[in-house]
């Protein structure tokens, strides 16, 4: 079922999570591990994250290198395959222009048609990690935009290739991202949100959030896209905060603020433990508030925090 139509016909709030494919080497079972505790919660769609490859050098037996690209998680389609089966439950696979072609993109929504996946995650994805801007592939997509528009195509039954001139159409519904602080690379909020209305008035369907503390930048956020005109969801993400190293790494990493209150009372912290609880408690309430406000979604980004997640939900269902 496409997001939309489980956020029109649901009547209570939806909950939904995002997870990283594991790198390679490690079995699917460490995905079931990590969130076979979170089914308890009934989550509507879980999103699975798709990772560009990332360029190194190798050297060569005399000595010399070449430049190789590996890529350190592979497996999102497969993953969306395996927890549709196993879970019966949605599953959402992040598409991105970063490090592919224009026909592997192509290639890739074939096959997550073919599977029955009706919902995909469009974003233009991270400069690589050897890069200190984006850079797109040289056959593939610059913008998030492009990507939105070849996926519009496909389900009005477009191919790349010309001899196909009625091809079948797809059918997915398509999510975009936005950002409550504004994405790094824009001037200004207004230019942020300029940008996200083009990507609906193509054909994108619902947005999800950045992660973000401080509710009032959502609400904000949600306020301006309808003072553009933009109508469609737009899904708060969640994220715990447990440790003091992520009063630092996480503004820069998302070019987001921690709330003062939120860095007072983890600087005071005496122990791992305490910062959790603090993080805990500060997600408790941010999911109060929201839903106090109307929110019909509780999107978490679990990224290897299961545990705290399942302990704000138990907290508050």
């Amino acid at each position: 079922m496409k997001v939309t139509q489980l956020l029109a016909e649901a009547k209570d709030t939806i909950i939904s999570y995002e997870i990283l494919p594991p790198t390679k080497g490690k079995s699917i079972d460490s995905i079931y591990d990590h969130l076979d505790p979170l089914m308890e919660f009934k989550p509507s769609f879980i999103n699975v994250t798709y990772h560009r490859a990332e360029q190194t050098f190798k050297k060569r037996g005399d000595g010399s290198f070449e430049r190789v690209e590996i890529r350190k998680r592979p497996g999102t389609v497969g993953i969306c395959a395996a927890l549709m089966n196993k879970y019966k439950v949605e599953a959402i696979p992040h598409l991105i222009c970063g490090g592919f072609s224009k026909e592997e993109t192509e290639n890739a929504l074939i096959d997550l048609d073919f599977l029955g996946i009706k919902n995909v995650l469009a974003l233009r994805g991270d400069a690589a990690a050897n890069e200190k801007f984006f850079n797109p592939h040289p056959a593939g997509h610059s913008y998030a935009e492009d990507l939105v528009r070849q996926i519009v195509g496909l389900n009005n039954g477009l191919y790349m290739e010309d001899d196909i001139m009625d091809g079948a159409k797809t059918d997915f519904c398509i999510g975009i991202a936005g950002y409550p602080e504004k994405h790094f690379e824009s001037p200004n909020t207004d230019t942020d949100i300029y940008y996200l209305k083009r990507k609906i008035d193509l054909g994108a369907d619902y947005v999800t959030t950045q992660l973000f503390y401080n509710n009032e930048h959502y609400y904000a956020y949600v306020n301006k896209c309808r003072e553009f005109g933009i109508e469609v969801p737009i899904i708060p993400g969640l994220k715990p905060i447990t440790n003091k190293k992520q009063l630092t790494t996480i503004p820069r990493v998302f070019n987001i603020e921690i709330p003062v209150d939120l860095y007072n009372a983890m600087m005071k912290a005496k122990t791992d433990a305490d910062c959790e609880q603090i993080g805990t408690e500060w997600l408790t309430e941010q999911c109060r508030d929201l839903l106090k406000n109307g929110a019909k979604v509780l999107h978490f980004y679990t990224l290897g925090k299961p545990r705290v997640i399942y302990n704000v939900l138990k907290k508050l269902f």
